[in-house]
């Protein structure tokens, strides 16, 4: 798949660029264990995303910087999402934003990356990696130039200090630590628009 994906891409571009996030397409999405039986899902409403030094085809060369507010998490339950807000959890007032600033990009194959840097979350940083399919450019009918990503990664959220749960009579937690992140996003190239995702 990743072949024929990169078969149908566009060819690089002249020169290198930043590209910037083509908001209505892109998501973040996570999961995370309930009461070991289930699991809450939801997503952030607001981020931004830049693929800086990027020419179109090979991203090893590129930097890839990733901003999330905090306060835009989003479980479809406005109670839940008051806690998750809360000192207990995020603690947005202190800690409004998450980020990442990858260090290395490395090619591991065709259309797959493995992207390394440091990301920080709840005032804590650690150097994370995570696997990065490239899904190929394309111009949208408008004229724009679009390239499109997907990473999924599994964090322990009590790496970052996010340690609050409670025991189930049978030893489970109510929430459960890893929780697994899933990233589809879309970029284009410099002459497009930019804004953030919200």
């Amino acid at each position: 798949i990743a072949a024929a994906r990169a078969l149908t891409a566009l060819p690089n571009l002249a020169s290198a660029a930043d590209w910037t996030l083509d908001a209505s397409p892109a998501s973040i999405k996570w999961s995370v264990d309930h009461m070991v039986i289930s699991e809450t899902t939801g997503q952030f409403n607001e981020f931004d995303v830049k693929i800086l030094n990027f020419d179109g085809g090979d991203a090893s060369k590129s930097k890839v910087v990733v901003t999330v507010k905090t306060a835009s998490i989003d479980s479809d339950n406005e109670k839940r999402d008051e806690h998750l807000k809360s000192p207990d959890f995020f603690d947005v007032a202190k800690h409004p934003e998450a980020k990442f600033e990858s260090t290395s990009i490395k090619k591991t194959g065709e259309g797959k990356y493995e992207v390394t840097g440091p990301f920080t979350l709840h005032g804590v940083t650690k150097t994370i990696t995570f696997p990065v399919e490239f899904r190929g450019t394309v111009k949208d009918p408008w004229g724009n130039t679009k390239a499109g990503f997907k990473a999924t990664m599994t964090l322990n959220r009590t790496d970052y200090g996010l340690t609050w749960s409670k025991t189930l009579e049978t030893g489970g937690l109510v929430v459960g630590n890893d929780v697994d992140l899933t990233f589809n996003i879309e970029v284009q190239a410099a002459e497009g628009k930019k804004n953030m995702k919200k």
